[in-house]
This record gives structure tokens, C-alpha cells and sequence, in this order.
């Protein structure tokens, strides 16, 4: 754990504290650890590929697909398609959720069901709008799940995770964050959404895969004749 992410902690009035459990981000009564293992029912093969996020992220006539998730936060998403056979490089720019992650990925190692799996997932402390527009080798899925105003509000949000939405704030520039993510030359960019909520940027996708909790917008970008 960084000074710095103890430093951002401490001035949104939370605090970072090592314990049996692993990293944990406190305050207001409440703590927070990541916790990869809870997503191991999920990543039984007869779930996985139903899971509305590996449908959507599925490419055809790829045997080792990439995947950027720009938007990181503590990992679940990024686990489900590294489990699904991505090779996931995760961006997360607040150094608290950031540690918190990196815990969970330490954590993970040694679990003999997950240490598979979190090998192909590698985390990076950044801003990955800069990282998209720089990237050399083009992945095949860019994920994002940007926060917005509604889910901030929303009741349904856990009392827990109040926590986090203190550290980060609702995506300022969604018209820069989709931007970059096509710059990046990606097969598809795959967006998570509230089921009703609006398309990223006002852009409509190609497609979505769509339940009752959330919605995956799909954009696949033209390809050009040489790909």
C-alpha cells in the first residue's frame, strides 16, 4: 500500500487498514475489502457463458482475445472475462481503489481456483484515457463502466459503496472517455449501463445485450480492409 493512497484516503475522511481479510477502506462504520473469491459461483463454466458481459465481449475467430478495462474499480468484470479466456490489462486511477485492488489480486494468487485466472489480469495505476490514445497494439475489447450521476443516488446502491463513490467521481467527460477508447483501434468497445439509462456520450451502440439489472451497449467499429 502507497503513501499516496493512504494520503487520498485520509482526505476524503476514510482510511485504509490491513487486517485478516486483507486491505480494507473504513469510515462511517462501514468497511470495504475486495473480494475476488465471492465471484467463484459466477465462474462456474456452466454460468460463465451465460454472463451478459462475457456475451457481449465474445469475439469470433480469436484464440487469445485482450481486453482493456478503462474503468477498472475493484476487478469484478475484468475477473469475468479473464476467466472467460481474456488476457485483461485493468486501468484504475484513484490510488485507494487501486490498492484495494491489487490486495484482492495478491490475495487471488493463492487461491488454486482464481490463480489461473488472475494471471492473465494486470493492473495499472493510471489514467487510461492517455494510456487508449497511446496504445500500441490494438486489443480486441475495450470495457468500460463509467460512474454517473444516477448511480450515485440511486437506493439500490449498497450502503458499503458509498465509500468508494467518495473517491471517485461520476465520469466528467463521457464524450472523452468513449473517444479514446475508439481511438485504440478496439474490435468492440462494450459499455455498461443501467438497464433504461442513456447511451455513453449519446452514442448509439451497434448492439446490446440487455437483463433486468444492467445492459451492455456494444459499438463495433468499421474495419478497415488490411484487419
Amino acid at each position: 500500500m502507497s503513501g499516496e493512497a493512504q494520503r487520498v484516503a485520509r482526505e476524503a475522511g476514510l482510511e485504509l487498514r490491513e487486517g485478516a481479510a486483507g486491505l480494507a477502506l473504513a469510515g462511517d462504520g462501514m468497511e470495504l475489502t475486495c473480494d475476488l473469491a465471492r465471484l467463484l459461483p459466477r465462474l462456474r463454466p456452466d454460468r460463465l457463458g451465460r454472463e451478459l458481459l462475457v456475451r457481449a465481449a465474445r469475439v469470433r475467430g480469436v484464440a487469445a482475445p485482450t481486453a482493456v478495462d478503462a474503468t477498472a474499480g475493484l476487478g469484478e468484470d475484468s475477473l469475468l472475462l479473464a476467466a472467460a479466456g481474456f488476457t485483461v490489462t485493468m486501468y484504475e486511477k484513484d490510488p485507494v481503489i487501486a490498492a484495494l485492488l491489487q490486495d484482492a489480486l495478491d490475495r487471488a494468487a493463492n487461491e488454486p481456483q482464481l490463480s489461473a485466472i488472475v494471471e492473465r489480469m494486470t493492473l495499472v495505476e493510471g489514467d487510461s484515457v492517455a494510456a487508449l490514445r497511446a496504445m500500441g497494439a490494438a486489443p480486441d475489447v475495450v470495457f468500460l463502466d463509467p460512474m454517473f450521476p444516477e448511480r450515485t443516488k440511486s437506493a439500490a446502491v449498497k450502503k458499503k459503496f458509498q465509500l468508494l463513490h467518495r473517491l471517485e467521481r461520476p465520469c466528467e467527460d463521457e464524450r472523452e472517455l468513449l473517444d479514446a477508447a475508439l481511438t485504440a483501434g478496439p474490435r468492440k468497445v462494450v459499455i455498461k449501463r443501467p438497464p433504461k439509462g442513456p447511451c455513453l456520450a449519446g452514442v448509439r451502440p451497434s448492439h446490446a445485450v440487455a437483463g433486468k439489472a444492467v445492459r451492455y451497449d456494444v459499438i463495433v467499429p468499421p474495419r478497415t480492409a488490411s484487419e
